[in-house]
């Protein structure tokens, strides 16, 4: 987000602290106090990730939420002061627990099951994201001292962290206010979710309608005219939507925009008229997304994956970095830091990493074998290349703050992919690994900044974040299951549009099936779709910033081809309301438009869990 990256320019050169060995940090609240917010958070980006595939660093939220909880009780009832170093490592936890879904929840997990029919239960499930999750955590544990030591790469978020944690303990009263906008977003949100659900409020439909060519396919099936509606595009009444266009930027928001109104106002009408698509019920205020999706989303797909790679692919210079030995000679050795800096107190003993590394080893090729029947060596195989791939996402990360979770896993697919041609479980599951293991390790590498900066102790954060992801794999698992009961046909679906799904789920199809299964003229749009986004990823890393800035995002164009109009237009409602706040307001926007956006977010996706909890408890 915004905030994380310019925190990065306020960080001084000078020795990093040597942790603080005195000051209670691993305490029992502690703990117990990030892996309750891990859990409730991991609720949050399930629900994200389904609705838009996009999850969210859940740091800062639970660093002030639980500032506000024990600040409150330490006035009420006198109990010990909340401590910075405590609340570091309920972060930990917390953000740990709320990243749960990218360790395949929100992708290759509900793709494999939409291919195959299978689908695991609680245990298994949450087992199976728990060893995902591990993998990574043994990858950062191992990364740390060469990443935040010996290169000093600024890894954003966790600087954005450790200056809010600061803050708050600086001038608690600013701490207060922005819990309290956060608190008032959320339960705004969420009452009018709610709300909305009681009455059943549906999408509010825009006037307008566009008219069929004559004598073509549509016209012949008695279809003289498409609603908007029926493409897709209305008013969702809800806010979470607007909120999320605010955190992820305006030009993001444009852009998906732009895409919904080429995708779903012009090329799927397009697609209609060919009779490569098939409309749906034939009614103004029908929506045709499922029926004309299985057509849009493979141009949206191979624009979103080119795109990926090749701004990946600019990333070259991170990709050696990681990868080649450092010469002592290179390194810059200053303040205590360098190749021969010496080894800080409370470091994570060698012989935790060398027995982690083979626990988690050994538990992801298990897991591999038990649960989806991938043979012994290409389940090795994947966990190995794992640690080299998530060294590499865990670069690119501390450089610019975005971890590249999808370049990663697509990576591995198209390994797998002629490695074992025509299996679905190891195509999708390898690279389930893949993913979310380089997500697990670039976020304790950013907690691990925020330790580093305020003195905390590395080897309690790795517990921490063991622990959190503990939290996340049996609550994030369980939500799932109870959101998703029915994959194949509750996903890719207005309600559920859920398009990380569908880009693996599409990548894995055309290795399992071949490209004689693609609906007719879809191989022509993946090719003009495929080099709009090598052309995007081109100009995106070339052009000056001055111009970047006003050119669309190639990755948010094809996310908008893979789902509803309406919720574009919610994102640019809610991208261009922060572009005014900042102009028009802008010490406000820099105080509360972040944590006002997550509240909201926040608010409504729990909102929507429960009202999904208490939907299967009615029966």
């Amino acid at each position: 987000m915004s905030d994380a990256i310019s925190a990065s320019t306020s960080v001084s050169e000078d020795a990093f602290p040597q942790p603080n060995l005195t000051a209670p940090q691993f305490t029992v609240r502690a703990i117990a106090t990030g892996m309750l917010l891990g859990a409730l958070l991991s609720l949050c980006n399930i629900y994200t990730g389904l609705k838009i595939g996009w999850g969210f660093n859940m740091s800062i939220t639970a660093a002030l939420l639980s500032y506000a909880f024990w600040r409150s009780l330490e006035g009420l009832f006198k109990t010990r002061n909340w401590g910075m170093l405590e609340n570091n490592i309920n972060q930990t936890a917390a953000s740990s627990g709320a990243s749960i879904s990218s360790a395949g929840l929100v992708a290759p997990i509900p793709a494999l099951t939409m291919i195959t029919g299978q689908q695991l239960g609680w245990g298994a499930l949450a087992l199976w994201v728990f060893a995902v999750s591990l993998v990574g955590i043994i990858v950062a544990v191992g990364l740390r001292r060469q990443m935040l030591l010996v290169d000093r790469l600024p890894f954003p978020h966790g600087i954005a962290t450790a200056e809010t944690i600061k803050e708050m303990y600086a001038v608690g009263a600013e701490a207060m206010a922005r819990v309290r906008v956060l608190l008032t977003g959320a339960v705004v949100a969420g009452g009018w979710k709610a709300i909305t659900e009681l009455i059943k409020l549906g999408k509010l439909t825009l006037p307008g309608s566009l008219s069929t060519a004559p004598g073509g396919v549509l016209a012949g099936k008695g279809i003289t005219k498409l609603s908007l509606k029926n493409l897709t595009f209305a008013f969702d009444p809800t806010f979470m939507m607007v909120a999320l266009g605010a955190l992820i930027g305006f030009r993001s928001a444009a852009s998906m925009l732009l895409g919904a109104v080429i995708a779903w106002g012009f090329v799927g009408p397009w697609a209609l008229e060919m009779g490569w698509a098939t409309p749906g019920k034939v009614a103004p205020e029908a929506m045709w997304y499922r029926a004309m999706l299985k057509w849009l989303l493979w141009p949206g797909v191979a624009m979103m994956v080119t795109a990926s790679l090749t701004s990946f692919a600019f990333s070259w210079r991170s990709v050696l970095a990681a990868v080649r030995p450092r010469s002592a000679a290179k390194t810059p050795e200053s303040a205590g830091v360098g190749p021969t800096a010496p080894v800080r107190a409370d470091e994570v003993p060698r012989k935790w990493f060398v027995r982690g590394l083979v626990v988690a080893l050994l538990l992801a090729v298990f897991c591999q074998w038990q649960f989806y029947d991938i043979a012994i060596w290409i389940g090795t195989l994947g966990v190995l290349m794992t640690f080299l791939l998530a060294v590499v996402a865990a670069r690119v990360s501390g450089e610019t703050g975005l971890t590249p979770v999808g370049a990663m896993g697509k990576v591995t697919q198209l390994m797998f992919g002629v490695l074992a041609p025509g299996q679905a479980a190891a195509n999708l599951m390898a690279a389930n690994v893949t993913g979310g293991a380089s997500s697990q390790a670039a976020d304790l590498l950013h907690d691990m900044k925020t330790g580093l900066l305020i003195g905390a102790s590395p080897r309690l954060q790795t517990l921490a974040q063991v622990f959190g992801v503990l939290a996340g794999s049996l609550a994030g698992s369980a939500a799932y299951l109870i959101l998703i009961p029915d994959p194949s046909s509750m996903l890719l679906t207005p309600q559920w549009p859920a398009p990380a799904v569908a880009a693996w789920k599409a990548v894995a199809e055309i290795f399992a099936i071949g490209l004689d299964a693609m609906p007719p003229g879809a191989i022509t749009a993946m090719i003009v779709g495929g080099a709009i986004g090598i052309v995007s990823g081109v100009a995106e890393k070339t052009l000056p910033k001055s111009i970047v800035r006003f050119l669309p995002s190639g990755s948010a164009v094809g996310l908008a081809f893979t789902i509803p109009g309406y919720y574009p237009i919610s994102l640019f409602i809610g991208g261009l309301a922060a572009v005014i706040a900042t102009r028009y307001a802008r010490n406000w926007a820099d105080r509360f438009l972040i944590v006002l956006a997550a509240g909201v977010v926040a608010g409504e996706s729990l909102t929507g869990v429960a009202l999904a909890i208490h939907k299967v408890l009615a029966g």
